[in-house]
């Protein structure tokens, strides 16, 4: 046999072994069974009382329209002393890698609000986190992250991604950082978070995860999905440079296990309610806090619409 008819033989293979198969598919009627809804106190100190999935239903937080979206929001109706009513949730499974594609048409949005979709490990911060979305108050940018305990750095030199470095340090207690930043990378375009992005009707979020190299994250707005992704034959290999790239050469693979998909939207609270970011950053009114608790009627964008979140492995 030529060795071209070999090569093309061996390419074949490996392009079969790389295949992503679905495993698991959150989306439409069935998307609530297959996630657990946190009740506890918020650990970043919100202005927020998460629910259960019985009282966010009763209450009208959580519903799937008739088209098939996923709707998690707030409470915009009540004077809230003891914090806003909003829902966080955890996936009943966990992963140790992955292809995530998150389609959201809406995240929520505005003063006093701190939305993220992320994934977390048991006795945080050993087994890591991923921040896929996260955003604060009226920020025009999606921001990425990975939190970690000690030894976790990123080699900015081995990374190929089109977002800015905000921090290379992932551990949540890194000299020179602000406490819990990670390692952060932003993405430079406006319609990956916030009013631009639900003007646009939002987009997908890839991420994959693989132990043997690393963690890349891709933002693709509406009209801009690529076909493989809405065919469900997702192939990151075609999809360009990521938004951020988390290689894992200077650090190791383990800092992440065992790790679960969450979604939530809290208020105020460590990040969005701190005065420098609340009122100097945003020029948010009033104080946080007394902002989110007296003012319902501000948070009918503060809510996520979501149409799938599917899962694929090697």
């Amino acid at each position: 046999m030529r060795f071209t008819s070999l090569l093309a033989a061996a390419t074949a293979l490996l392009g079969t072994a790389s295949a992503w198969t679905l495993t698991d598919n959150y989306q439409g009627n069935t998307f609530f069974d297959g996630f657990t809804f946190f009740t506890g106190p918020d650990p970043t100190h919100g202005t927020v009382q998460y629910v259960d999935r019985a009282t966010a239903e009763s209450q009208d937080l959580i519903a799937v329209g008739g088209d098939g979206v996923v709707i998690m929001k707030a409470d915009m109706t009540n004077v809230t002393p003891n914090g806003r009513p909003s829902v966080r949730i955890s996936s009943n499974k966990t992963y140790n890698s992955g292809l995530f594609i998150l389609d959201v048409k809406h995240m929520p949005f505005g003063c006093g609000t701190w939305p993220a979709a992320w994934m977390v490990g048991p006795n945080w911060p050993a087994g890591g986190e991923i921040d896929v979305i996260e955003g604060v108050n009226t920020q025009g940018a999606n921001q990425m992250t990975l939190h970690t305990s000690e030894g976790c750095t990123m080699d900015t030199g081995a990374s190929s991604q089109t977002g800015n470095w905000i921090t290379t340090n992932c551990y949540v207690n890194a000299p020179g950082q602000s406490s819990n930043q990670g390692c952060g990378v932003g993405d430079p375009s406006s319609n990956s978070y916030g009013d631009d992005f639900n003007a646009n009707e939002g987009g997908v979020f890839a991420t994959k995860w693989e132990p043997d190299s690393g963690i890349q994250i891709w933002f693709f707005p509406r009209g801009s999905i690529p076909g493989d992704i809405s065919s469900g034959n997702p192939d990151p290999s075609s999809w360009g440079t990521p938004k951020a790239d988390f290689p894992f050469t200077s650090c190791s693979s383990s800092y992440f296990s065992d790790m679960v998909y969450v979604f939530d939207l809290t208020f105020c609270g460590d990040w969005a309610g701190a005065s420098g970011v609340y009122n100097s950053q945003y020029g948010c009114p009033s104080t946080c806090s007394d902002y989110v608790i007296n003012n319902p009627t501000a948070f009918t964008e503060a809510y996520w619409a979501i149409n799938y979140l599917k899962v694929y492995q090697q």
